[in-house]
């Protein structure tokens, strides 16, 4: 006998329980995961739609008190039935539950009260506002005058934006309220407020043109496929996405567009909204279960067209979805990183088969695994070589060696190249970036000397510094203690390296006393609207000078940053990942394309220990290619992704001699795979062995061959058998 697991009523959120029904002889062999049947169900055993989720062997319950599926459900693919065969993938390929899937891709049903929504509306002309925005400008109402310069740009702001982007207070929006500028709208039902301006017309260059026109044919043709839009810093992609978007929306069909949460900007909204009005609706980290939620309802009714918003809107339940865009797709935010630990892309591209939709993924740049996928003919590849903005060039970049700092006496964060910028910058009342790259990092050991940092002589990455006084490689757990004297130099001059933003602003204001400064860091942050805040006060020049953590130059357009600093480039690059430099040269380059924005020449100022490493040289040019051939070298080197397929095979458990055991089993289950063509790694500790009491241990497995990758995750997952056994006991893979 064969049991079923079927899972029932998911439209209505329940998502908690999974039944088993025996399987009647008639439907042996008919059944797969994903499959719609029919199931009696309560006292009454009324027939309801379910879905089967898993099969066993074995029945959970006395096999007599088991019902039986009643029989197929027979009809088009149902909105339903695609989410959870995405689940049952996700399921496959991350080695995480069923209930963690669907809990992923589903959202739980939760009691939302109809809200009335709010447009605020200019209630007279532009040129009206402007006279009163000379009178905001002498009395020194910056909030007031940033509310009447987005009404006069923009006629009608969602109440929301006004608020919540616009960083604007009620007291001030009630102001002009009452002066007769503008009026409050209501709107019954509706999530987001909108409106339609018609379709303004978008002149595209040449390369703009061309990638458009290229995904149009493609679509039409049913041959959209997967498109790499690489385009440099400021050329335009953004009208890319939108033409695309219109494209598809002409067809019927519905779209999702991806966004990492900080590059959801007010003036991201608007863009949206004017060009697409109410058919536009967002997601992001403030709404609650209910109101996220609701918008899905609202994709699901066919309300809205659009759905932009974090990693979590591919889950829009579209009934026709025709593109899905991944905006900045290099961003680690699209990375999940609590089980499952699915990646947007991989997801993505999945839902893009099943829908038969585009999916186009845009980036100044891309990840190196993407773009060695387009340059073997994996996906089609579109390039924007040139900045969309008449007269707007890439910012300048200098590299300064902090090493030959030191030998000169200069022992402060800033060199002397960038003191000097600076002090030119507040001179011509322009606005200042410095970064400190060191969020989400662990510690490195490096010589101030000669700029080495001690590496894993095993892996080619940096050693990890531990409270113990032991350096560790989380690759392979090679360990060594912290050496007194620098092995390459002999200089005494070698310890942790790192600063932090509370040292640099203070730094900053001794130095440059004259200065308005801005921290943007955790601690300044606090709440959902913290960093929204600051952002908006720098933007209104309350600030000369902003100072925080990688945040401050990932997708912001300021008009007057024409200088932007890496306080200490080396942060990044040795870090112990593999995709150390990688993460360096993208965060630089982003950072670079920061400055000079709106026609006014910029610059970018990196220092670092190590000027002559590539991902730096590259950088400084903004040269993607020399780039990717350097790294592509190390990675075919070293035999890392993309030359190789990589899993990180994490185990967990509150008992650590159960994490261990776990660990060494899986180990064991993968010895038969070890080969010419499959390398087993560890068991290791990763980087941190042990959080909140739950001790933590890794092994990787990597092959070039693609199926002997996924045959030994399907045969770890036997270990599932021991897992319910020992309990408390957690496994999940990572696709590195």
């Amino acid at each position: 006998m064969k049991y079923a697991d079927v899972i029932v009523d998911i439209a209505q959120g329940s998502l908690d329980r999974i039944f088993q029904y025996r399987i009647p002889l008639a439907l042996a062999g008919q059944l797969t995961e994903g499959t719609p049947v029919y199931v009696p169900f309560g006292r009454g055993n009324r027939l309801i739609r379910g879905y089967v989720t898993g099969f066993s062997d074995q029945p959970s319950w006395p096999p007599e008190q088991l019902k039986e599926i009643h029989s197929l459900a027979a009809g088009e693919v149902s909105i339903e039935q695609r989410l959870l065969s995405l689940a049952v993938w996700m399921k496959k390929r991350y080695g995480c539950t069923m209930i963690q899937a669907l809990k992923t891709v589903m959202p739980v049903k939760k009691k939302v009260n109809a809200r009335i929504e709010r447009v605020v509306v200019r209630a007279v002309s532009a040129g009206e506002i402007l006279s009163y925005m000379q009178t905001s400008v002498k009395k020194n109402q910056t909030a007031r005058l940033r509310l009447l310069q987005a009404l006069a740009r923009d006629g009608q702001i969602p109440y929301e934006a006004v608020l919540h982007k616009l960083n604007i207070s009620r007291q001030t929006l009630d102001s002009v309220i009452r002066a007769g500028l503008a009026r409050l709208e209501e709107k019954q039902g509706q999530q987001e407020a909108g409106w339609e301006n018609g379709l303004p017309e978008i002149t595209l260059n040449q390369e703009q043109q061309e990638a458009v026109s290229r995904f149009v044919r493609d679509f039409d043709r049913g041959e959209a496929g997967i498109t790499l839009l690489h385009g440099i810093t400021g050329s335009g992609k953004t009208e890319v996405y939108m033409e695309m978007i219109h494209h598809v929306l002409s067809h019927g069909r519905q779209v999702i567009m991806l966004i990492p949460e900080i590059s959801l900007t007010y003036q991201t909204v608007m863009r949206f909204y004017r060009r697409f009005g109410s058919r536009v609706a967002f997601i992001h980290s403030r709404l609650s279960q209910g109101e996220r939620y609701e918008q899905f309802e609202r994709a699901r009714r066919g309300q809205v067209s659009i759905m932009i918003g974090p990693r979590s809107a591919l889950f829009t339940p579209f009934s026709h979805l025709g593109l899905i865009v991944i905006d900045e797709e290099h961003e680690s935010a699209y990375k999940n990183e609590t089980v499952p630990r699915y990646h947007a892309a991989d997801v993505a591209e999945k839902l893009a088969q099943m829908t038969g939709a585009g999916l186009v993924l845009g980036s100044a740049t891309p990840s190196v695994d993407l773009y060695a996928r387009a340059v073997r003919g994996g996906c089609k590849l579109s390039c924007l070589t040139s900045r969309a903005r008449e007269g707007s060039q890439l910012a300048s970049v200098t590299v300064v060696d902090l090493r030959e700092e030191l030998k000169a006496g200069n022992r402060s964060i800033f060199s002397r190249k960038l003191y000097g910028e600076i002090l030119k910058r507040l001179e011509q009342k322009e606005q200042v970036l410095l970064f400190l790259n060191r969020r989400g990092y662990s510690s490195f050991v490096s010589c101030r000397s000669c700029g080495e940092a001690i590496r894993c002589p095993h892996c080619d990455v940096s050693l990890k510094a531990h409270n113990n006084g032991m350096l560790v490689c989380h690759y392979c757990g090679y360990t060594a203690p912290i050496p007194r004297l620098c092995p390459s130099c002999g200089s005494p001059y070698i310890a942790g390296f790192g600063t932090g933003t509370q040292k640099a602003e203070a730094a900053a204001a001794k130095i440059f006393p004259q200065a308005r400064i801005l921290r943007m860091d955790q601690d300044t942050t606090g709440g959902k609207e913290g960093h929204e805040k600051l952002l908006a006060a720098f933007m209104n020049h309350e600030a000369d000078i902003l100072i925080g953590t990688q945040m401050i130059v990932k997708g912001h357009d300021f008009p007057d940053v024409t200088l932007v600093a890496a306080l200490a480039a080396d942060l990044s690059l040795y870090t112990s990942d593999f995709r150390s430099g990688e993460r360096t040269f993208q965060l630089l380059t982003q950072a670079a394309g920061r400055s000079g924005r709106r026609g006014k020449a910029g610059e970018m100022v990196i220092q670092t220990y190590a000027p002559e490493h590539y991902s730096i040289q590259a950088a400084a040019r903004q040269d993607y290619q020399m780039f990717f051939r350097e790294e592509m070298a190390y990675r075919k080197l070293m035999d890392y992704p993309p030359c190789t397929e990589m899993v990180a095979v994490t185990v967990s458990s509150r008992r650590q001699e159960l994490a261990a055991e776990g660990a060494a089993l899986i180990a064991r289950k993968l010895e038969p795979f070890r080969g010419e063509h499959f390398s087993v790694i560890g068991p290791a500790d990763p980087g941190i062995p042990r959080i909140n009491d739950i001790f933590y241990r890794l092994v990787y497995f990597k092959s070039h061959r693609p199926e002997l990758v996924m045959k030994a995750v399907g045969e770890i997952e036997a270990y599932y058998e021991w897992k319910k056994k020992k309990k408390n006991v957690m496994i999940q893979f990572d696709f590195i």
